[in-house]
């Protein structure tokens, strides 16, 4: 099946609109089980996703893992992405030395049972690191020797962003953007457009909030981090439903439902995120078939009315901007 594809920034790479996002295959998301997991890669590289995103600590290696065994026996490979230096112990700046990089870029090399990696992004690193040019050299060298083919970063910040756009080797920027967090919209697709770097758009959902299939009394697994990490307990709070308090964001995603009539919310912001100038490919992640299905249908939605962006703007003016860190 045929879907839009893009040019993913510096990579050399073009890349489906909606690609898969894995975290939930390795972990924090309640239990996935193998089968599971397999159907997800295989639902998603049936429907035309060509970009799988992981990282080498989803799972402690499992998201790898089970992304190398559900490729093995197709002749033709999705584009991987997966991202490194979250295994730093302590999460230190200091952590991201040549020796460790290189470890855990061939760490993921055995996980996902190839050569060179498509493309490795820093993960959400301490911000010195994103002007560390001796991280950029390190990573140059991998590439100068076959290890990596391309590499980016994951950034927390528009700020991040906008350090690592000014290190020529950069290839792509990963960032939180959805209907509920607009500020990378303003000055980071820009610049990452004027200096073609591809962008991956993460937590377009805002977790599942905007799946609109939510409400005050929904719970979740005591191991998911929409649990475990409502205020920031285990990793950076942007990260789970994209800081957005939950009570705010569920009655916030059913105004985003009625601005999208009869369409799926969860494909009407997907196809929100594709339309935004700048973006190369937007990475919603899916617990099983049918949310693959769900999520690949946002590509063939028409783009949204001017009427419906200008409800939307409204509704993040009146509903969310207040929650919404400045640093975001």
């Amino acid at each position: 099946m045929s879907m839009e594809q893009r040019p993913l920034g510096r990579t050399g790479a073009d890349v489906s609109v909606i690609g898969l996002g894995t975290w939930q295959l390795g972990g924090d998301w309640g239990d996935v089980s193998e089968d599971d997991a397999a159907d997800v890669l295989d639902a998603a590289l049936d429907a035309g996703v060509t970009l799988v995103d992981t990282a080498d600590v989803y799972g402690d290696g499992r998201s790898e893992e089970r992304i190398r065994k559900a490729l093995a026996p197709r002749a033709e490979r999705p584009f991987v992405a997966t991202k490194a230096g979250r295994r730093a112990d302590p999460f230190e700046a200091e952590q991201y030395t040549p020796e460790n990089l290189r470890a855990w870029i061939d760490r993921s090399r055995r996980n996902l049972g190839v050569d060179t990696l498509d493309l490795v992004q820093l993960h959400c690193p301490p911000p010195a690191v994103y002007s560390d040019q001796r991280v950029y050299d390190a990573l140059d060298s991998f590439v100068a020797d076959g290890a990596i083919a391309a590499y980016g970063v994951s950034v927390e910040t528009v700020q991040e962003g906008l350090t690592a756009l000014e290190h020529p080797g950069v290839a792509t920027i990963q960032v939180i953007l959805n209907i509920f967090r607009r500020k990378p919209l303003e000055e980071l697709l820009p610049a990452a457009q004027r200096a073609g770097v591809g962008i991956l758009a993460r937590v377009p959902l805002a977790s599942g909030l905007l799946t609109g299939t939510y409400d005050e009394s929904t719970t979740f697994p005591a191991d998911d981090h929409r649990n475990f990490n409502r205020n920031g307990e285990a990793f950076d709070v942007g990260e789970t439903f994209a800081g957005v308090p939950f009570e705010v964001g569920v009655e916030a995603a059913r105004e985003v439902a009625a601005v999208a009539g009869d369409v799926s919310t969860a494909a009407f912001a997907l196809r929100w995120a594709i339309d935004q100038p700048g973006v190369t490919t937007v990475i919603p992640g899916a617990r099983n078939v049918e949310q693959v299905r769900g999520n690949v249908a946002a590509a063939s939605l028409p783009p949204l009315t001017d009427s419906q962006l200008s409800d939307l703007e409204r509704l993040y003016d009146e509903r969310i901007r207040a929650h919404v860190h400045d640093r975001w």
